[in-house]
């Protein structure tokens, strides 16, 4: 299927991140990248991102479409090539999917773009984490969620900063817990008590009632674990159009967890000795 021709607007920035002088690719990766994706480099001793920006529109201008300048991000933002530079990986990420938006893409953790809403000017981004932010400061949240309301993972949906929000609860129980685990498997370790002390408790766990608490703010967090933190067994689920209303919900919903887990006990390290 023929994907339109990418405006040249829009390709000029996407090279200006790929080619920038700092955090892009290097000259070396260009000139590799380039013929790995069977794309000419008719400029290479230009500066990387007219070199680059030249390369790609005369190979959209021959196609006369943007199948090949897609297949040149899926490559060059496969995240395998970027296993040991996560930072920089969702930095880029992030920066190019302030720009895609503008065609209408949005660059997701695969390394895969998907169609979004088309944004035609570049307050619709901020207004919309502008929104979110002002709703969720009006129900007080917990400081750690607003950090996730940033424009740049708002610019496809609401899903990234619901995902993004999740994901710094299961950081929140390994800096408090010690463990390195994750999901499910995490819950179980830092809050089970029925044949040892648990790493975490949310009170003394002496009576029938504060043991299902205990249990069930377990469920509750495997629940949250289960919709948002697996994005490769959930990978259609991660286009979901999440809106306004239901961010809210979830975001506050996270915030309630967040405090919950300030107030909760480090009980293994209390009953060892070690704090």
């Amino acid at each position: 299927m023929a994907i339109p021709a990418f405006d040249l607007g829009v390709l000029q920035s996407i090279c200006d991140i790929l080619g920038d002088t700092s955090d892009g690719f290097t000259g070396a990766e260009i000139g590799r990248f380039l013929p790995e994706c069977n794309i000419d480099d008719p400029l290479p001793a230009m500066t990387k991102k007219h070199r680059l920006f030249e390369a790609l529109k005369v190979k959209q201008a021959a196609d006369r479409c943007g199948n090949n300048v897609v297949a040149f991000i899926h490559h060059t933002m496969n995240p395998a090539r970027h296993h040991n530079a996560r930072d920089w990986f969702e930095g880029c990420r992030s920066k190019l999917n302030g720009v895609l938006i503008f065609a209408g893409y949005s660059l997701h953790e695969d390394g895969k773009l998907r169609e979004v809403d088309k944004a035609a000017t570049l307050s619709e981004a901020t207004a919309r984490a502008s929104s979110l932010r002002s709703h969720l400061v009006i129900r007080k949240v917990h400081p750690d969620v607003l950090r996730y309301c940033r424009e740049e993972l708002l610019v496809d949906n609401y899903f990234h900063a619901v995902f993004e929000a999740t994901k710094s609860v299961a950081d929140k129980i390994r800096a408090l817990s010690g463990l390195t685990s994750d999901g499910a498997g995490l819950v179980d370790e830092a809050f089970a008590f029925n044949a040892a002390v648990p790493h975490l408790a949310l009170s003394t766990l002496r009576t029938e009632s504060e043991q299902s608490e205990q249990k069930g703010f377990m469920n509750l967090l495997k629940g949250l674990f289960g919709m948002f933190r697996n994005t490769t067994a959930h990978a259609p689920k991660i286009a979901w159009a999440i809106g306004e209303q239901d961010a809210l919900d979830i975001l506050s919903m996270v915030s309630l967890v967040h405090r919950r887990l300030d107030s909760a006990t480090r009980a293994r390290a209390i009953y060892e000795g070690k704090s």
